[in-house]
């Protein structure tokens, strides 16, 4: 049996495979079929692979060395569906993202410098760049420390992610559209892409509260049938061509907040309800809420820089913005999240 140097990691609120791109085929297809054997995809329990047999357990991190000069590591993000055999690579995942710097390390891929290690990283699906801090106190990862995020049990050592260059990720534009709020099926949406393309729709003109648990909006047959016709026909109007196929744009319904933050929301991914929230997504959200002309803005209109704080089946989950100049696309956002190497070895292939 064929075998691949593997690591397995927990990114924020993520876990999947980490592998360097050395040890896979630079020919896609046959990187994909490796990818999806590595995670059993195909069947719903993922029982030949390692996945998890959810879409947050079933992701891979493809790292290497960066050629660009403003960066140290590219990192490649592969969604491996669970009940398909197939493979998307159009997103960016913030929460594998927590967990790329630490494994360039191990890897020697970079130098650790005391107390902490700065990686520049490239996200290869959206030519973004992220600064992650990494706690090395004594010249090697230290995974363990108080850092709590919701969604994860016990506390870990902080992992700072810093998002240089977020607006326009997928389509070059904030609001790919040319507008704020768009009309699809009736419904006020608006269309964003920042750190990854999502269409923001609030939830009352869907029937709901916005509160539901996730497994309640899973179970929901005729809602996911109306947030997949809005979520193709926003892809469309975004540019992004026909999405039946890709994991963008993520449908996120919003609501008031419940429990003193900025905005109460239900992430989808885009099939299923995230029981918490994606890094990307959030940064969405977040600068959503301090643009004006937004459908959030209409949620939450005493939203601004600094702090905002965003509720989630999970929790909550705060991003920080700053904005230095008087433009959408010069906004700066920063997040702690925490990773968890889970271990190390091979992978062996069927």
């Amino acid at each position: 049996m064929k075998k691949i140097p593997c690591v397995m990691m927990r990114g924020g609120t993520s876990r999947g495979a980490f592998l360097l791109a050395q040890d896979l085929p630079e020919e896609v297809k046959r990187r994909d079929e490796i990818l999806i054997k590595i995670m059993g995809s195909g069947n719903a329990l993922e029982i030949d692979g390692i996945g998890g047999g959810n879409p947050l357990t079933s992701k891979v991190a493809i790292i290497s060395r960066s050629n660009d000069p403003n960066a140290d590591i590219d990192y490649l993000f592969a969604q491996v569906l669970v009940h398909e055999q197939r493979v998307d690579t159009t997103p960016n995942c913030g929460n594998m993202l927590s967990a790329v710097g630490a494994f360039a390390i191990e890897k020697g891929l970079i130098a650790a410098t005391i107390p902490t290690t700065r990686v520049r990283i490239r996200n290869v699906n959206t030519s973004t760049f992220i600064e992650a801090d990494i706690q090395t106190p004594y010249g090697v990862v230290e995974y363990e420390g108080t850092a709590r995020i919701d969604g994860v049990p016990g506390t870990s050592a902080p992992v700072a992610l810093t998002f240089l260059n977020a607006a326009g990720s997928k389509t070059g534009l904030i609001f790919p559209t040319g507008q704020q709020i768009d009309y699809i099926d009736s419904i006020p949406v608006t269309c964003m892409d920042m750190a990854t393309p999502v269409v923001i729709i609030p939830a009352e003109y869907l029937g709901k509260t916005g509160y539901e648990s996730a497994e309640d909006l899973d179970a929901d047959s005729a809602l996911m049938s109306r947030i997949e016709s809005i979520r193709l026909q926003a892809g469309d109007a975004m540019g992004l061509g026909d999405v039946t196929n890709k994991v963008i744009p993520k449908p996120i319904l919003i609501s008031a907040p419940q429990h003193g933050g900025e905005i109460n929301v239900r992430y989808f991914m885009p099939h299923s309800c995230h029981k918490a929230l994606a890094i990307t997504g959030a940064i969405a959200i977040a600068s959503s809420c301090v643009i004006n002309g937004t459908v959030t803005r209409q949620v939450t209109a005493g939203a601004h820089y600094g702090n905002i704080n965003i509720e989630h089946p999970g929790g909550a989950l705060d991003i920080h913005l700053i904005n230095k100049g008087d433009e959408p696309a010069t906004i700066r956002a920063s997040v702690i999240r925490t990773a968890r190497k889970i271990f190390s070895g091979d992978v062996y292939l069927p």
